[in-house]
């Protein structure tokens, strides 16, 4: 049974910021059922999110390759690296919890690592092929250190699934993703660090991404530890284990295969429900709604990106009925809600376009009933 404090949150907040909000650009928002239709066989890399910018430079004729021609020339994605870590000069943890708690928020997640590969703590478990790529500042420990000093549970993002350090061949595809979970020292390199961000920072949450390097045994003994380390918390839907199967993915035909059927399992809004693991607490329904029996968070960014993208167009941004509604619905139903925000990377701040939608949620907040606040 899920943790009765994580029953009670109602709202929670997830913060994408990774080397990949420097440029933090992204295409427009198009349909993902409509993508294979206007011929995009890879449709991966016309997604909006802002995050898959490194992927979207490894396929000539996205639209990120043309905008990254057009504005950084032959620039490597490594050199964005050393440009967050410059912009962190300015950045404000403690505003950001601020924040956070004002808009009724009772967690955080912070992705700690994305797809790049990019840690936002300086790891002790070397890279193999990229060294140093990490902050030298302890992002992680002063995010934790400030959302909880406002109250609020802390969360850790991992992306187990993908890391593009270690497999880099470019994703088009549902299937694409599956075959590109690396396999040689990258599982062993995972377990190391998940292991190494729950002995340092105890999360209230343990959030993987895409899938886990592993088979259920491992999943099984990563989660143990969990639990002993942190026994009040919880964990997501997404420890997938690997399957022998997913190799064969990158063969034409098992890859249109596996496709068309991910294309089935795409919800309404452009969303999806992962596929279920052995071993999890609550759901996590992505631009989606979910009508299953198990607890349950939807995640979605303030507009269709979750890392930073300056292309949004006003129109891409929850309005504000909307917003409020998702919210109340949402906990009406018995779910939480993880609201993403994309902070910028050159300088760490939120933008004014998500600050504002915060600001709106604090108004919210303050114009209801007092509800139990949990800590």
């Amino acid at each position: 049974m899920v943790a009765q404090w994580w029953t009670q949150a109602n709202l929670g907040i997830f913060v994408h910021w990774t080397p990949a909000s420097v440029p933090g650009w992204a295409p427009p928002h198009t349909p993902a059922v409509d993508l294979p239709l206007a011929g995009r066989a890879a449709p991966l890399a016309w997604t909006p999110y802002a995050e898959w910018y490194e992927n979207g430079l490894r396929f000539p004729g996205s639209p990120v390759s043309a905008h990254h021609r057009a504005t950084y020339g032959d620039k490597p994605y490594t050199d964005f690296g050393r440009e967050f870590e410059d912009g962190l000069a300015g950045w404000d943890p403690a505003a950001w919890a601020r924040a956070f708690r004002a808009a009724g928020a009772r967690y955080a997640v912070l992705v700690t690592k994305h797809h790049d590969g990019y840690c936002l703590w300086p790891s002790e478990v070397r890279n193999p092929h990229r060294a140093g790529w990490h902050t030298t500042r302890d992002v992680v420990g002063e995010f934790a250190e400030a959302v909880r000093a406002e109250g609020l549970r802390f969360g850790v993002y991992y992306s187990g699934g993908l890391d593009w350090t270690f497999d880099d061949r470019p994703v088009g595809t549902a299937a694409d993703m599956l075959a590109s979970v690396p396999r040689g020292a990258y599982p062993a390199y995972a377990d190391a660090q998940l292991r190494e961000l729950v002995r340092r920072y105890r999360p209230d949450i343990l959030w993987n991404d895409i899938a886990w390097p592993a088979g259920t045994p491992e999943i099984r003994r990563l989660i143990d530890f969990y639990r002993f380390t942190v026994p009040h918390g919880v964990v997501n839907d997404r420890l997938l284990p690997r399957s022998p199967l997913w190799r064969t993915f990158a063969l034409p035909g098992a890859g249109a295969l596996y496709d068309r059927w991910e294309r089935r399992n795409v919800a309404q809004g452009d969303g999806f429900v992962p596929r279920k693991p052995p071993y999890y607490d609550f759901r996590t329904p992505e631009f989606a709604r979910y009508t299953g029996p198990d607890p349950y968070e939807i995640t979605r960014g303030i507009d269709h990106s979750f890392g930073y993208n300056r292309n949004s167009p006003p129109g891409a941004f929850l309005d504000r009925d909307t917003l409020t509604e998702l919210v109340r619905d949402t906990a009406a139903d018995g779910g939480n809600l993880l609201l993403n925000v994309g902070p910028r990377g050159e300088d760490a701040t939120i933008p004014d376009e998500q600050l504002l939608r915060l600001e709106w949620l604090a108004e919210h907040e303050s114009a209801d009933e007092p509800r139990q606040k949990t800590g």
